[in-house]
């Protein structure tokens, strides 16, 4: 992960020598430099790549720590954030606000108007998780087969409203379209870095504390239940912040599919099925990869930029089948 972290920084159409990269870091540190600072690297540093940096770690190491908490709730190596709803549910709520233009209020000073986009994402997500696990739910309990049968549902209207949207979009709005139904992250701030880092650093945290938890639930919902877990309550909170990491990282970067599904797979064919091992390697695992995803779609079609999300997906679509085959296998021994 730290390679892939000075490897964002220093790489990307004006090429950093590590050397200026650490001046730059140190002065802003405060420490006494002797060299020369060019200022255009340090604009280059401090103002794009570093906050692009940041969001690859916050993205990557919270969607990839998500995936590996459902597969742990689901008992299932193919589940996914998206199958409870949270992306498309994000995504349909940004394009709506895109489309009305409801982004762009002339009496509400720039810093809202930057945050109507976002937080309407952020909300979308959480209102199509609450709806998934109020219809999953009876007398107080939760069944997972309906809750991922209900995030399927979910998944398809929001494609249908996505479908629509898109088909009333002019061009301008179409381009506009593209981020969130591709990935990008392009045009970061510190001010939209800043704003959802409490919720998935927080969340992340949270998660990592219910290792154990999930480690019982691997010996099913009664046997967890008998030796002393909250089952229930273990659900919900699973599921909640797993819709508040979702959310807040579809509000920025759009849907980037699969790095919740590759990531923890491959740590546990690294580490086994253990939990307490497998969130925490998750997120630094899912911060490396989507760093490096990023620096390839910054380079793949130079001078332009690749959506991150055609990458993961790229790469994801033939992890994911073979997956599917490596599962049948095992099933018909």
């Amino acid at each position: 992960m730290v390679g892939a972290v000075c490897g964002s920084l220093v790489f990307g159409s004006v090429n950093i020598a590590i050397s200026q990269m650490l001046i730059v870091f140190g002065k802003a540190l405060g420490f006494e430099i002797l060299s020369d600072i060019v200022r255009r690297d340090e604009v280059i540093l401090l103002g794009i790549r570093l906050p692009r940096t940041i969001l690859c770690v916050l993205v990557g190491g919270g969607l990839a720590i998500s995936g590996a908490a459902l597969q742990g709730l689901f008992r299932n190596p193919l589940a996914d954030p998206s199958l409870i709803g949270v992306s498309s549910g994000a995504a349909l709520a940004a394009v709506s606000i895109i489309v009305l233009g409801v982004n762009d209020l002339a009496f509400l000073p720039d810093q809202l108007n930057h945050l109507i986009l976002p937080l309407g994402a952020f909300i979308g997500g959480l209102v199509a998780t609450f709806c998934v696990y109020i219809i999953a739910s009876y007398q107080g309990k939760t069944s997972i087969s309906t809750m991922l049968l209900t995030g399927i549902a979910v998944n398809a209207l929001a494609s249908a409203g996505l479908g629509f949207l898109i088909f009333s979009s002019d061009d301008q709005q179409l381009r506009d379209l593209n981020f969130w139904l591709l990935g990008s992250l392009a045009g970061v701030t510190w001010y939209k870095v800043l704003a959802i880092s409490p919720i998935v650093i927080v969340a992340s945290v949270l998660l990592v504390f219910l290792g154990r938890h999930l480690n019982a639930l691997l010996l099913g919902e009664r046997e967890a239940f008998h030796i002393g877990f909250y089952v229930e309550k273990t659900k919900i909170v699973v599921i909640v912040l797993v819709a508040l990491i979702t959310g807040a990282c579809v509000a920025l970067t759009g849907i980037i599919g699969f790095i919740g599904l590759i990531v923890p797979h491959l740590i546990r064919l690294m580490f086994g099925s253990n939990n307490k091992f497998v969130l925490p390697c998750s997120v630094i695992l899912g911060a490396a990869l989507l760093t490096i995803a990023d620096i390839i779609s910054r380079h793949i079609v130079w001078p332009a930029e690749l959506p991150i999300g055609i990458l993961t997906s790229c790469v994801g679509g033939p992890f994911f089948l073979w997956l599917i085959m490596r599962q049948k296998r095992y099933q018909v021994k």
